[in-house]
């Protein structure tokens, strides 16, 4: 394959999935700068890395497995060294931003309970809320299927008693 049709299949396959670099640069970081910057390196990341995807796997998941470690390895270091253009790639964080705004008060409230999650923790309830099975999960992240599968369950409580512990508070009256 030519450069340039490597370069439109990458773009329409970027494009076909880019919710899904939208909900990892979400839950990594809070600054619109911040998402910005780790946007750029995951694209950078992925587009250095597209000429080893060989569909043995949905370009999804291996586009989440290469945003999950860009979105790791950017958290860990804080560094936004990366000046590569993305323009071409029409991913615009706006958007991004204005589907966050339209959403309910309680997914607000939930999204922001993820973000305060530990990184692994973030990962693994953000692929489990997009439909990857434990399997997929386990392959993606590296741990037993089973150990998905508790690790989920744990999550998901947690997320449920702070969750009620919130709303629970704002419902009570002031004395």
């Amino acid at each position: 394959m030519t450069i340039n049709n490597d370069q439109d299949r990458f773009l329409t396959l970027l494009e076909q999935n880019k919710k899904i670099l939208y909900k990892v640069v979400n839950i990594y970081c809070k600054q619109q700068d911040d998402r910005a910057d780790l946007l750029q390196e995951i694209v950078i990341q992925l587009w250095r890395s597209f000429t080893r995807f060989d569909n043995r796997c949905l370009f999804s998941t291996w586009m989440y497995k290469i945003a999950i470690n860009v979105a790791i390895s950017f958290y860990r270091s804080q560094s936004r060294n990366s000046t590569v253009d993305i323009k071409d790639f029409v991913l615009e964080l706006t958007v991004a931003d204005q589907m966050l705004e339209q959403t309910g008060d309680d997914l607000r409230l939930m999204y922001k309970l993820i973000s305060q999650l530990d990184e692994f923790s973030r990962i693994l309830i953000l692929l489990y809320l997009d439909g990857y099975s434990q399997d997929e999960i386990a392959h993606m992240v590296g741990i037993s299927p089973t150990n998905v599968s508790t690790k989920v369950s744990r999550i998901k409580q947690k997320l449920q008693r702070d969750f009620d512990s919130i709303t629970l508070s704002q419902k009570e009256p002031n004395l």
